[in-house]
């Protein structure tokens, strides 16, 4: 499907069947994600994948018992650094150094621009900033999703403290931020489905400055 055929088909689906992903789907949505890009490279979130069905019915209450938290096939979590650390920065300017072979001076030079920037400042500023990038994985995991046919609903409706505490995430330094249910509508189940996809019109949307 082209891009905005794929826009178009996808909503976030208010119930699903259940229905296992292939394999091969669901790794391609998740590669997708891992490839997202991020400020300066850094990747500062994990994608946490839960399949299993008993964990699922425990995050259900933490997520406002919405039902495609276990009508899902597979429930994705953003978590995204709790702080940003001169651990974490060199770690990601290691790697990349490691891929690409080598380093350079103004590469090094912004390594420690970073770490100066970064380490120090308030720890819920740099939360803060890392869930901005979780976001921008999310539209990445919503259209890989689409490609593949692949219903899923965004959601913030969770409590976030309660989910951390269930996964053990502060032990991790990690905070989660957005859950995305991946799975297949029920087309019979959804009120949503068959209903027009509703946005403002294009002249109403766009500010054209010429």
């Amino acid at each position: 499907m082209k891009l905005m055929e794929l826009l178009n088909w996808r909503y976030a689906a208010k119930a699903m069947n259940k229905e296992k992903i292939d394999s091969q789907k669901l790794h391609n949505i998740l590669e997708a994600t891992r490839l997202t890009p991020t400020s300066s490279g850094l990747q500062p979130y994990e994608l946490i994948v839960v399949s299993n069905q008993e964990l699922k019915e425990k995050i259900r209450p933490i997520a406002f018992n919405q039902r495609q938290v276990v009508e899902c096939s597979d429930l994705l979590i953003f978590a995204a650094w709790d702080n940003y650390t001169e651990e974490r920065i060199n770690m990601m300017f290691d790697l990349t150094n490691e891929i690409r072979g080598g380093t350079n001076e103004g590469w090094e030079n912004y390594r420690q621009f970073l770490i100066k920037s970064y380490v120090g400042r308030d720890p819920e500023e740099n939360f803060n900033h890392a869930a901005k990038q979780a976001y921008i994985a999310l539209g990445v995991a919503m259209l890989a999703a689409a490609e593949e046919k692949v219903d899923c609903t965004p959601m913030e409706g969770f409590d976030p403290k309660a989910l951390d505490e269930l996964l053990g995430l502060k032990a991790q330094g990690l905070r989660s931020v957005l859950i995305l249910p991946l799975g297949y509508r029920d087309t019979t189940g959804d009120w949503l489905v068959s209903l027009k996809k509703v946005r403002r019109p294009f002249e109403k949307f766009v500010k054209m400055i010429k």
